[in-house]
């Protein structure tokens, strides 16, 4: 498929006021969450919840559910932030080992091979095993986040990188836009994190 910048500019123009609001938020809700900003909770639960509406709206009940799951991550997200209920300190950056990472990528891999080996086998979802492996480290990579691990960023940079192919492959000109700035926005998170990671074990 060609690159069509026409296309995408279409797309831009025609997308309605809650979808353009929900990809502000989601800009807004990467952009501050590198920050370390508890506000990156809130433009992440209504961001989500928007996109929960406009997915279930639209018979997409797969991406409805996923957004319903990040709505509930914002919640935990935001209260383990804040320490938790019980204290006020604040929740500091932690690293994984270069085995549990293997581990964790390894388990991910093998459950969106049989999400994907699902649906392709009973459903008529096109691209089952990519879509499969978006949703599936998304959903590691979201908990990852709200726990403040710092190798999150790692796994978004390759989730958004994937799901720039996926929408290329489906069309969807806007959103390979959409995920090439998220791809950015990751690096920039994960040096932010790192520098603060560092600064931290000083």
């Amino acid at each position: 498929m060609q690159f069509n910048l026409e296309a995408i500019l279409d797309t831009f123009a025609a997308m309605p006021a809650w979808e353009i609001t929900a990809v502000i938020f989601g800009i807004a809700y990467v952009l501050l969450a590198a920050k370390e900003s508890l506000w990156a909770w809130f433009f992440a639960f209504f961001g989500t919840l928007i996109y929960t509406i406009l997915f279930w709206d639209g018979a997409l009940l797969s991406s409805a559910l996923l957004n319903f799951y990040y709505m509930i991550m914002a919640l935990y997200g935001f209260i383990l932030w804040r320490g938790g209920k019980l204290s006020s300190e604040e929740l500091a950056i932690t690293s994984w080992s270069l085995s549990k990472n293997i581990t964790v990528i390894i388990l991910g891999t093998i459950i969106s091979v049989v999400v994907g080996y699902l649906s392709a086998t009973y459903t008529p979802a096109k691209f089952a095993y990519l879509d499969g492996f978006v949703m599936i480290f998304s959903v590691i990579a979201t908990w990852m986040l709200a726990h403040k691990v710092l190798e999150n960023w790692l796994f978004w940079i390759v989730i958004d990188a994937a799901a720039v192919v996926l929408d290329w492959k489906s069309g969807y000109h806007a959103t390979i836009v959409l995920f090439a700035f998220y791809t950015i926005l990751a690096l920039y998170g994960h040096i932010s994190w790192r520098k603060a990671f560092n600064e931290n074990r000083s």
